[in-house]
């Protein structure tokens, strides 16, 4: 059962007892997705990837290997647009648009800003939010600290975010890695969005 909030179709965290469920944003890219993939298979580990419809049609065969290792994809529409600030019509579109290049019911997003207009508008999706942002795309935060406060926030059930993006690359690095030897030391496996 997934854990919805008050408008009904935004989905937080999922409710069950022991699965975390990792998230991947803003890809696939040619060389994060790959490392990120291998450091999944390593650990043992799956995960969903919201990604965006411009950078699928840029690397379909990194969305492929995405799906044959057992992954799962979600829309994060097509080029990031900030629902807060595009008419209404214009982000339909836009998640639309990317929805012909990326098969799936799953939806994040970008910058988890949405109104409720817009969510009106996507009833084919469930709408994936999360209870945990690494904040691995800011460059002026202190990984270490970054890794400590993910742990210490990381519950099952948990929607844990990070980014297979440029910008997430040098935190993203250094936290992910330890972030899986901490998952498989307390016996926590990650799974797919169902």
């Amino acid at each position: 059962m997934i854990g919805l909030n008050s408008l009904g179709r935004l989905h937080f965290k999922i409710k069950d007892t022991e699965n975390v469920h990792l998230t991947f944003d803003d890809g696939p890219h040619p060389e994060i997705t790959p490392w990120v993939l291998e450091q999944l298979s390593k650990h043992q580990q799956k995960a969903t990837f919201f990604i965006l419809g411009k950078n699928a049609e840029a690397h379909p065969e990194i969305v492929e290997r995405i799906l044959h290792e057992g992954h799962k994809i979600g829309n994060h529409s097509y080029d990031h647009p900030n629902g807060w600030n595009t008419p209404k019509a214009s982000f339909v579109d836009n998640v639309l648009k990317a929805k012909d290049i990326i098969d799936s019911e799953l939806f994040r997003p970008p910058y988890g800003k949405i109104t409720p207009g817009q969510i009106s508008m996507l009833k084919e999706f469930k709408i994936i939010m999360w209870d945990v942002l690494t904040g691995d795309y800011d460059q002026s935060k202190d990984s270490q600290k970054m890794l400590e406060r993910i742990i210490k926030k990381t519950q099952p059930g948990s929607i844990i975010v990070f980014h297979d993006s440029e910008k997430a690359r040098e935190n993203l690095f250094f936290v992910l890695p330890k972030y899986l030897n901490y998952l498989f030391q307390a016996r926590i496996n990650s799974a797919i969005i169902p």
